[in-house]
């Protein structure tokens, strides 16, 4: 019997199992594998946009500004897109991403452009291309506006 996997194995189980290196996450990119300024993982960034969402929609959308229950989602997303627009192109993070220690950084590692947090608060909104990610780890949004989510 041969020790080469089966060839279900090595689709199914992604390039990896077939013997692909590809690298850490962010190595493309000329980015640390760990520590500060590393692509930040999967659960920090849940983390702050869980907290960013909870912030805008409840908080703000429904104890400060009132709004009704059947509009506060959608107040909410216009605040959280205020939030998102105001706070990293000014800052570089926001609430959320303050208590999980990360930042969004254009890809020379300084802030991101006013127009590239437009483009990207955009796109996060729609969702789809924030759920949509590269082997850096890098959602559409991400690589539209060529920014990278980092650990400060």
């Amino acid at each position: 019997m041969s020790k080469e996997p089966r060839w279900t194995q090595t689709w199914i189980s992604g390039t990896r199992a077939a013997g692909v290196d590809l690298g850490y996450p962010g190595e493309r990119l000329g980015l640390p594998k760990e520590g500060g300024g590393s692509v930040a993982g999967f659960g920090r960034r849940i983390g702050a946009i869980t907290v960013d969402w909870l912030i805008c929609t409840w908080a703000i959308g429904r104890g400060l500004l009132q709004a009704d229950p059947r509009s506060a989602g959608w107040v909410g997303l216009g605040v959280f897109a205020l939030e998102y627009i105001l706070l990293v192109g000014t800052l570089g993070m926001t609430l959320g991403m303050r208590l999980f220690g990360i930042r969004v950084a254009a890809l020379d590692g300084g802030r991101p452009a006013f127009g590239a947090v437009l483009l990207r608060t955009l796109l996060l909104c729609l969702a789809v291309p924030a759920l949509i990610w590269d082997r850096d780890q890098r959602g559409l949004h991400d690589r539209a506006a060529r920014t990278v989510v980092v650990r400060d």
